[in-house]
């Protein structure tokens, strides 16, 4: 009796630990008895074990552990088509948890995490393409409404010459409105996924584009377009400063011109009274003494005359010019 009890305790003890199991925190548990999903009293839902120590039926249940938290899949970026058939790069994550772990269990393939990412992928990509290809490039990227003319702030807008720059600014680059759309596409694609993925048993808790990039060719058409854009306005700009600079330019010789006409003017007038004084004098010297105002305009004309050692005058020594140097006994009257 004693050689059986000993059998029986080992059995026991095994066939109680075989029926425990532990469900880890993070983790929910289900369990499978003949292929079938275990569910509550008289319903259809699958029966969810929570973090701790449960029992099961040994050798008949399996348990499978579920992680009940939130995954990210964030997969490689995809290409996509625009409304104006052109591509673009889109790198994009999803935020998601297991709702219903019973379909989850069997939607998955017995809840391989691999091929959930890859059927949620799917339907991301499809509602993600559908969105993209009604929308144009400017659309995708703008993430809410912008203009295309530069913000000043408010307390230098305020300036007189902030002022004129705005002015110059906005009739040269007309004022266009761009509809963002990044957020709405955002906002469209996780409502649409979210309901898709229902049939996966899994909740869609966010999605987020990360990053949204083009193509080597488009981008550099994209760039040649830019480039020709800012080359018009800058031609634009050079165009108004050279017209500019020219009217400063015509208003400025105006100016000049007038004040050395008026300069001009004055000294004439200056000039005019001073030669007329000056006349006015010499008439006065002559008229008191002709030949001594004879002899010293002589002498100041000898004086300009012979006023460096390196000039050299060729004239006949019994000249009119000379007579005071030829008698100078007029020179010493």
């Amino acid at each position: 009796m004693r050689k059986l009890i000993i059998p029986v305790v080992v059995i026991f003890i095994a066939l109680l630990l075989m029926s425990m199991f532990v469900v880890k925190e993070g983790e929910r548990g289900i369990v499978v008895r003949f292929g079938r999903i275990l569910k509550d009293n008289n319903t259809e839902i699958a029966r969810i074990y929570e973090p701790g120590l449960h029992f099961k039926v040994p050798v008949f249940d399996r348990v499978h552990d579920l992680d009940a938290r939130i995954q990210t899949m964030d997969d490689q970026a995809d290409r996509f088509l625009t409304a104006e058939k052109k591509d673009v790069i889109i790198d994009t994550y999803v935020k998601w948890r297991i709702k219903d772990y019973g379909k989850y269990y069997l939607a998955t393939g017995g809840g391989n995490t691999s091929t959930a990412e890859s059927l949620l992928k799917r339907k991301v990509v499809d509602s993600l393409r559908a969105e993209i290809g009604a929308k144009e490039i400017k659309q995708i990227v703008s993430g809410e409404d912008s203009i295309s003319t530069p913000s000043i702030p408010s307390d230098i807008a305020q300036t007189k010459a902030a002022k004129a720059a705005l002015a110059v600014i906005e009739g040269v680059v007309p004022v266009k409105k761009v509809e963002g759309q990044r957020d709405q596409i955002m906002a469209d694609v996780l409502e649409e996924t979210r309901e898709s993925a229902k049939d996966l048993g899994i909740e869609v808790v966010d999605f987020r584009i990360k990053k949204i990039n083009l193509p080597d060719e488009i981008s550099e058409s994209i760039y040649r377009r830019m480039r020709a854009e800012r080359e018009s306005v800058a031609r634009s700009y050079r165009s108004q400063g050279r017209q500019r600079a020219e009217e400063l330019r015509a208003r400025s010789e105006l100016e000049v011109a007038t004040v050395l006409a008026d300069a001009k003017r004055k000294a004439q007038v200056v000039r005019g009274d001073a030669d007329a004084k000056a006349a006015e004098i010499y008439a006065k010297a002559y008229n008191q003494d002709p030949e001594f105002y004879s002899f010293w305009r002589s002498l100041k004309a000898y004086e300009n005359s012979f006023s460096s050692k390196n000039d050299i005058l060729v004239v006949d020594p019994n000249n009119e010019f000379f007579k005071y140097m030829n008698h100078s006994e007029l020179s010493a009257k």
